[in-house]
């Protein structure tokens, strides 16, 4: 099966990346520019260096050895390689491995090899400090292929490496293929991380389809003398760094900044109770100079208001005395367009060129009572998706209008019968 469907990945990314392989890569717009291609890996290289402070902080990083699975034609591994002494890219297409190869010939520290699609026995055990990968799981068919990648991510590890990676925590609609590949949940990632031995550091954007993993392989040796005692020295807001947390929405998630947390601490064996009810522990940070870690969790649903405990647990024990967080109550759902792109070329703000319109909306509740139109005509609507259940935040798929004149038009979102929100969209 393994074979069959590396055949087929092979094939179809061979194709695409003939195509058009940054538009493929980036999700962006067709025909992108060199510099337009690099620009749209902003955010994922500011994710993946984040991680890279787990490693230690006094070794040399020149002789770090990196791994990206799934480079295509290497718009990761060109700015991260600066990072480490050496980095290799691979890929199950010939094609963008040929194109990878091409783009970074002047990094010699930089290699490139295709795969069989589904395992690496190019590559020694515990060959890498630090493994990633980004837009690659999301596309593979198979949940057994990919679990065979991250079977292979604990054994290329060396002992005190990192992997950072993204997986689909969305099923797909329909049938799985190349381009819409099977998902996993975060009760997956719990359970292999758990199975094999790893340390789950972070789990992020569970529902979604970037659901982001941090792991870590250590052992960890009994500790020949008694460990300080864990002290919490503040909590605040995960995301704003002040000191009220709402109770519901895209910002009810705590931070606990702690020193002398203990070094096996993960995500598997950590609680976070909030007025005795378990919340959803999603990250634990690397130590500072001052050996302060920072613990994130997202607030159990239905928290009152106020000050309120909050304890931490490591294997079922009380790990220090309690401490408060200070939640108040949610602001009111505001309807509002985040963003409208062209379908296609999705680097064409507020424009399309192709007929398909692309609309993001957040804290719209009732998904099922949204209609659209378009200079008040009706707009065929695609489907509308939920992509992430905390603001909430659904995407709008549309087609236009047939002989839509070219120009500026008014797009409106009708939210139930009296609520509109209306955007600009140019026809080109």
């Amino acid at each position: 099966m393994a074979d069959s469907v590396s055949d087929r990945m092979r094939a179809d990314w061979n194709q695409r990346a003939r195509d058009d392989a940054h538009f493929y890569v980036a999700f962006g717009g067709l025909d992108q520019t060199e510099e337009e291609f690099l620009a749209t890996a902003a955010d994922v290289l500011r994710s993946i260096e984040g991680q890279l402070k787990r490693l230690p902080a006094t070794a040399n990083r020149r002789a770090y050895r990196a791994l990206e699975i799934g480079c295509g034609p290497g718009r990761l591994v060109k700015p991260l390689s600066r990072h480490f002494g050496e980095v290799h890219g691979v890929d199950v297409s010939d094609e963008m491995i040929r194109l990878a190869r091409e783009r970074l010939g002047d990094i010699p520290h930089a290699h490139f090899h295709t795969t069989d699609g589904s395992s690496l026995p190019q590559f020694a055990d515990e060959s890498f400090d630090f493994i990633y990968s980004y837009a690659v799981f999301q596309h593979i068919p198979s949940r057994d292929v990919v679990l065979e990648y991250m079977r292979e991510i604990r054994r290329l590890l060396k002992p005190g490496g990192v992997f950072h990676g993204q997986f689909n925590g969305v099923a797909p609609p329909g049938d799985a293929d190349t381009w819409s590949g099977v998902s996993f949940s975060a009760d997956d990632i719990h359970a292999f991380t758990r199975e094999n031995s790893l340390q789950l550091l972070n789990l992020e954007g569970e529902h979604t389809q970037y659901l982001w993993t941090t792991w870590l392989k250590a052992p960890f040796p009994r500790p020949t003398t008694a460990s300080p005692q864990p002290v919490i020295r503040r909590i605040t807001n995960a995301y704003t760094g002040d000191s009220l947390i709402p109770q519901r929405g895209r910002q009810a998630a705590l931070s606990i900044w702690i020193n002398h947390l203990p070094a096996d601490c993960d995500l598997n064996n950590i609680e976070i109770l909030v007025e005795g009810v378990p919340g959803v522990p999603i990250y634990i940070g690397p130590a500072d100079s001052q050996g302060l870690q920072q613990v994130n969790a997202w607030l159990p649903d239905g928290v009152r208001t106020g000050l309120v405990p909050v304890e931490l647990r490591v294997n079922g024990r009380p790990l220090c005395p309690l401490a408060s967080a200070r939640v108040v109550p949610a602001g009111p759902l505001v309807p509002r367009i985040i963003s409208v792109t062209d379908g296609v070329n999705l680097v064409l703000k507020n424009a399309s060129n192709t007929g398909l319109v692309k609309v993001h909306i957040e804290e719209v509740m009732s998904p099922d009572s949204v209609r659209v139109t378009i200079d008040d005509q009706p707009v065929a609507q695609l489907g509308i998706f939920r992509i992430d259940p905390r603001p909430p935040r659904h995407l709008l798929d549309i087609e236009l209008p047939k002989g839509l004149a070219p120009g500026p038009h008014r797009l409106q979102i009708h939210i139930g019968p009296r609520r509109v929100l209306t955007a600009p969209v140019t026809c080109q």
